[in-house]
Order: C-alpha cells, then sequence, then structure tokens
C-alpha cells in the first residue's frame, strides 16, 4: 500500500488565517456610530467583511490538500473536525438564548426546546452569530466532488468572471429584525434558511477564487506585481461603499474585500521569508492561526458576556468623542480576542488533564 505524504499548508496561508480571524473578532467588536451614519459605515468597511477572507482560505485550503482527496473520508473528516466542535460550543449560545432571550435576540423565543434548539442548530446565526457561516459551508463540503471534478476537466476556473458577476449582483442580504417583523416562528426559520443559501451563491466566487489561486500559486506574485492596482481598486470601492448608504456599497462590501484578499495575500507571500525569519512574530501569528477555528466557535459569547458586564452596545455609540468611542471598540477588541484564546487554552489543557488520549478539535476546534 502506498503511503500518502501529507501535504504541508503553506506558512503565507497560515498566516493569513490568523489575520482573517482577527478581521472577522474585529468585525463584531470595532463598530461604532449610529446605524447608517458616515461614522459606522466607515467602521463597517475598515472592520467588517472578513468571511470573504475565510471563504477564500477554505477554498486556498481545500484544493491545495486535494491530493488526498476520497468523498467519503472528506465528509467524515468534516463532520468531526468542523460539525462536532459546532454543536459542542453551540452549548454556551443556546442557554444564553433561553435565559437571555431578548438581550440575545433570540427570534425565535416562545417555542418549545425540543422545537426551537434544532431550528437554531440548522441555521447557526441566532445562537452564535458567526455560525451562520457553518451551515453554508457544509453546502461547499458536499459540492465538493462537484468542485474537483469541473477543476479536471479544466472548466471550474474558466467560470470565475460568471461567478464574480454573480457576487456582484446577488449581494449579501440584510438579516435584522426589520426582516424579520410579523412573520412567524416557521417563515423566520425560512428566511434564515434562505439567507445560508444566498450566502452560500453569493460568495461561490470566493471560495472557487481560492482554489484557483491554491492551483496557480505563481499568479500570487503577479498580483504583487500589480499591487499598486490592487490597492488603488480595494481603495476605490471602499470608498463607494462607504458613500453609498446603508446597504454598503457594491455587493454588501464584499467586491473591495476581493481585492483586499489580492493584496494581503500579496504582501504574505513576498514578505513570507521575512515572516519566517523572524520567530517571534511568526510563531505569534501561528498560535493565532491554530486557534482561529476556536475563536471562530467562542468569540461572540466573550463579547455578549462582555457587554452584558459593562452595559455596551453591540454598536458603540460616539456621542461627540469619536475617540473615546475608538478606545472602547478598541479595548473590547483585545479583550474579546485574548479572552477567546485564554478560554480554548484553558478549556484544552483541561480536556487533556481529563484524557490525555482526547482529540480536542472535536470538541473545541483546537
Amino acid at each position: 500500500m502506498t503511503e500518502v505524504k501529507k501535504t504541508k499548508i503553506l506558512n503565507y496561508i497560515n498566516v493569513f488565517r490568523g489575520l482573517a480571524i482577527l478581521l472577522i473578532v474585529a468585525g463584531h467588536t470595532m463598530q461604532l456610530g449610529a446605524y447608517g451614519n458616515l461614522t459606522q459605515r466607515i467602521s463597517f468597511e475598515i472592520f467588517a467583511g472578513g468571511t470573504a477572507l475565510f471563504i477564500f482560505i477554505s477554498g486556498f485550503l481545500f484544493q491545495h490538500l486535494s491530493g488526498k482527496y476520497e468523498f467519503k473520508n472528506y465528509m467524515s473528516k468534516k463532520w468531526t473536525n468542523v460539525i462536532q466542535p459546532y454543536l459542542w460550543t453551540a452549548i454556551p449560545g443556546i442557554l444564553f438564548c433561553f435565559i437571555y432571550p431578548v438581550k440575545y435576540g433570540n427570534t425565535l423565543e416562545g417555542l418549545t426546546p425540543y422545537i426551537q434548539i434544532p431550528m437554531l442548530l440548522s441555521v447557526g446565526r441566532i445562537h452564535n452569530v458567526p455560525t451562520w457561516f457553518i451551515p453554508m459551508i457544509v453546502l461547499f463540503f458536499l459540492s465538493s466532488w462537484l468542485l474537483l471534478k469541473l477543476e479536471k476537466k479544466n472548466i471550474l476556473y474558466k467560470c470565475l468572471p460568471v461567478m464574480f458577476f454573480v457576487t456582484l449582483c446577488l449581494p449579501r442580504p440584510e438579516l435584522g429584525y426589520n426582516e424579520l417583523a410579523g412573520l412567524s416562528y416557521f417563515d423566520k426559520w425560512i428566511v434564515y434558511i434562505k439567507y445560508i443559501f444566498i450566502c452560500y451563491i453569493h460568495f461561490f466566487s470566493m471560495y472557487v477564487f481560492g482554489m484557483f489561486c491554491s492551483a496557480n500559486k505563481d499568479i500570487i506574485d503577479k498580483f504583487w506585481n500589480k499591487r499598486w492596482l490592487f490597492i488603488v481598486l480595494t481603495l476605490a470601492t471602499a470608498i463607494l461603499n462607504i458613500y453609498s448608504g446603508a446597504t454598503y456599497g457594491i455587493s454588501n462590501g464584499t467586491v473591495s474585500k476581493i481585492f483586499l484578499t489580492i493584496v494581503v495575500l500579496a504582501y504574505l507571500k513576498h514578505y513570507d521569508e521575512w515572516i519566517l525569519g523572524h520567530t517571534r512574530i511568526n510563531k505569534a501569528l501561528d498560535i493565532i492561526a491554530k486557534y482561529s477555528f476556536g475563536i471562530f466557535f467562542i468569540h461572540w459569547y466573550v463579547f455578549f458576556v462582555y457587554n452584558l458586564i459593562f452595559g455596551l452596545e453591540k454598536v458603540i455609540p460616539v456621542n461627540g468623542n469619536i475617540f473615546f468611542a475608538f478606545c472602547l471598540v478598541l479595548i473590547r477588541f483585545l479583550v474579546v480576542s485574548l479572552g477567546s484564546l485564554v478560554i480554548l487554552y484553558l478549556t484544552k489543557t483541561l480536556l487533556l488533564k481529563l484524557n490525555p488520549n482526547t482529540n480536542t478539535r472535536n470538541f473545541i476546534g483546537v
């Protein structure tokens, strides 16, 4: 039997993964200003939208590791490494939904737990807001065999321009209380399910673009050569998003994050040797990357508890002092990020003490 060599994850992608999770945390913790005003739109544009980067990395890693792909084994690993930690880490969020239904924003409050819990888990977004990503990424898992088949037939990447056009024309939808007001519980659940499917279609281009960059890694050097063009495009689309109003511009901000992805990828690959040569910096970024999935799963809980303790809103009002408001959100970002890391480290240590053979990744994603 031929032994399949383990494919090593590239350092610049590993660093990118760590930076992407920090941007996701920042997107949730560093919002300031009244909803829809210029300050809030600027903070949204700068800090939100990390999902696009995370999806790009998911597509990149999928293609990078596809040499040993077998659908049944692939889905089995996704069950243990993605779905199981999602289910375990859902417990605090479900408890918050029952204990603090109004403050926590439980839009399914009133249903019996036997009905409510399966509905919460199927959409993610209610009990743990960032985990709407999990039902969506499952759709990519189920599509994996088709994506690789189209890649082998040299069809997949030829369709990228069409996919980007779909992303442009089908923005990630708004989903707040206004969109859910007056609906029955079942209709609310249907709206959440539709949201997941629309996001799947919306972000499809980013996933395939990640695969494309993985399959054609030399193109990243070409991105570096054209970096100033992509920087200008990033800034131009970001400015357009900021000044376009509450819908946040081109496809709800995803287009500017496409260009940002290209810029960050180009810089990380170009300076990969420099990062590797600075051991402390690389080690710190490596720790964040290794804990990234765990941070993704629990940071919303830390965020909620922090707001509950200090009586803060999700979006910090400026009230005439923008510097003070910025300091508040910056401190919150640091506390939530570091707090999540500490909680994950302590939980991992405890699980290993209880049973040294425990695969902690199956429980907390680390």
